[in-house]
């Protein structure tokens, strides 16, 4: 849901231009301290002429008690735009009202300035009648400020944050880098082979440096394991000393793995002094060869007792390791959850769950039927409506900067959004002649908005419309599919569109809903049976 803005934009519309006029007025130049004035802002200007009037809590040294809304006079051609401020002081004496800055598409006028006089009140003693004063009277304690609160919650939610911190620092007290204990070589060259393929040498062009380490990789293993000069070893050197160890220690290392093993290391040869640039799965069988190669070594590899002894005890350890990290990463998380939770009852309880729902979470459709509607009147002609909730003007600039030449005006007021539990669209467009809209091609027309909004897989149905009052229309219903940013999966909704044709005018909205949803359904017959509409003005 929008904020309410705190400047005030109008557009207009029309087809002839003339100049514009900017006039200034007060009601009175003299008030009592403490009454109230009002300030009148009038902008003649032509139907396309964008106006923004000033706003504030502050004219100068004069308070804005209320800014009133923006009335709009047509004078043949031209439009007559009249914003008025209730303006008061609490302080004798005479004051200026500035030259306030309105703009016009962007140029910046002035208004006059014009001087208040506050007077004193007088109060005349001798007629006033006096009374003693009387004595104390012991009454409630009137409530303080509800801030401290708020100052407190957010006082122990700092405290949590840092006593998270620290226990989490104890936590890591005396711990091995995990990055440099492995329990053994072939551990350390999983690990190792497993960072390679994270570092998207491949990806980044750097083939040549992937290869390079990939063997180096290899070699380490080999050197730590089999204990064989393999990091200075050429490629051929190399397997020819692992061939002689293997024989050596009565390894079951199968010939065809080696050689398949010696290819990749003929390969990198190539890669790094030959400028050889193998294709993306012959890396990755290469790859995957060294992966196999190095667990097979491994397997076969003979192992006293004591040495098995001490790998067991590595694993346990390695093992111990990984459950502290859990703990940690559980412990930090389990904060951050309760650090959420009071952060969220802080701001219902400044707020109000109220405005928590309306802003964030959303209403149930069950809260929405039950809860005390409202009967408001939107845009022109006019369209009266019940619903749970004041609806929003919502117009897009692009749809008003390119009305249509018989259109004087077009406006849009919502509640909820597409993937709500309940939403609505009310629309309404004024013609500048006795047009009379066709309701079909109305239809049709809404049906697109809803794609445009999102909805997919639109299944339509149309029947005529009337409601209890005898008002009748045409309405388009079904289903849709939306996609829902929260779940990432889409979404099935059900909706409603009904449209209103008279000479002059149109009504339009929407009524959308999770589809299967009777206490929605409950709703939208409570609201179509409300509506009420206006005659377009002539």
């Amino acid at each position: 849901m929008q904020s309410a803005f705190k400047w005030l934009m109008i557009l207009l519309f029309s087809v002839v231009t003339s100049a514009q006029k900017l006039t200034t007025s007060i009601d009175s130049s003299q008030i009592k301290i403490g009454s109230q004035f009002n300030l009148t802002l009038k902008a003649s200007v032509n139907a396309k002429d964008k106006v923004v009037f000033p706003e504030g809590k502050f004219f100068g040294a004069l308070e804005i008690l209320e800014s009133y809304p923006i009335d709009t006079i047509k004078n043949n051609s031209q439009y007559e735009l009249i914003k008025k401020y209730e303006l008061t002081q609490f302080d004798s004496g005479k004051y200026l009202i500035p030259r306030l800055l309105v703009k016009i598409n962007n140029k910046e006028f002035r208004t006059d300035s014009l001087s208040i006089v506050v007077n004193n009140v007088k109060v005349d003693t001798t007629k006033q009648q006096m009374y003693d004063i009387k004595d104390i009277i012991a009454t409630e304690e009137e409530p303080s400020s509800e801030w401290w609160k708020l100052l407190v919650l957010l006082a122990l939610i700092i405290a949590s944050g840092f006593g998270s911190y620290f226990i989490i620092k104890r936590l890591q007290k005396g711990k091995v880098k995990e990055e440099e204990f492995f329990a053994s070589p072939i551990e350390k060259a999983i690990a190792y082979l497993q960072n390679l393929d994270k570092k998207q040498l491949v990806q980044k062009g750097d083939v040549k440096e992937y290869y390079s380490e990939m063997t180096d990789i290899a070699r380490t293993y080999i050197e730590e394991s089999i204990h064989i000069p393999a990091m200075e070893s050429t490629s051929s050197e190399l397997l020819d000393s692992l061939k002689k160890a293997i024989s050596e220690k009565k390894m079951f290392v199968n010939r065809e793995e080696l050689d398949k093993f010696r290819q990749v290391l003929e390969n990198a040869d190539l890669v790094k002094f030959a400028k050889s640039k193998p294709l993306q799965f012959e890396i990755e069988k290469d790859k995957s060869i060294v992966d196999k190669f190095l667990l097979i070594v491994d397997k076969a590899l003979p192992r006293t007792e004591e040495q098995a002894e001490a790998l067991f005890a590595e694993e346990v350890r390695r093992k111990e390791l990984k459950k502290q990290k859990f703990i940690r990463t559980a412990v930090s998380v389990g904060i951050a959850v309760v650090l959420f939770v009071i952060s969220v009852g802080i701001f219902a309880y400044t707020f109000g769950l109220d405005y928590l729902k309306d802003n964030y979470i959303g209403h149930t459709t069950e809260e929405l039927l039950e809860k005390e509607w409202v009967t408001s009147e939107y845009g022109e002609p006019a369209i009266i409506i019940e619903t749970p909730k004041v609806l929003k003007r919502n117009n897009d600039e692009k749809i008003q900067n390119n009305l249509p030449e018989n259109v004087k005006s077009n406006n849009r007021f919502m509640y909820g959004s597409l993937i709500d539990n309940f939403s609505i669209v009310l629309i309404t467009t004024a013609f500048k002649d006795t047009t009379k809209l066709d309701l079909e091609v109305a239809l049709d027309t809404d049906l697109k908005e809803l794609e445009r909004l999102g909805a997919k897989n639109i299944i339509v149905k149309t029947a005529d419309f009337e409601n209890v009052k005898g008002l009748s229309g045409k309405k388009a219903y079904g289903s849709f599919t939306a996609f829902n940013e929260i779940t990432k999966e889409d979404q099935k909704m059900s909706y409603e569109i009904v449209v209103f044709a008279q000479a002059g005018g149109a009504q339009e909205f929407f009524l959308i809903y999770k589809e299967d949803d009777e206490h929605a359904k409950q709703i939208i017959e409570k609201i179509q049976n409300s509506i009420e509409l206006r005659k377009a003005k002539k």
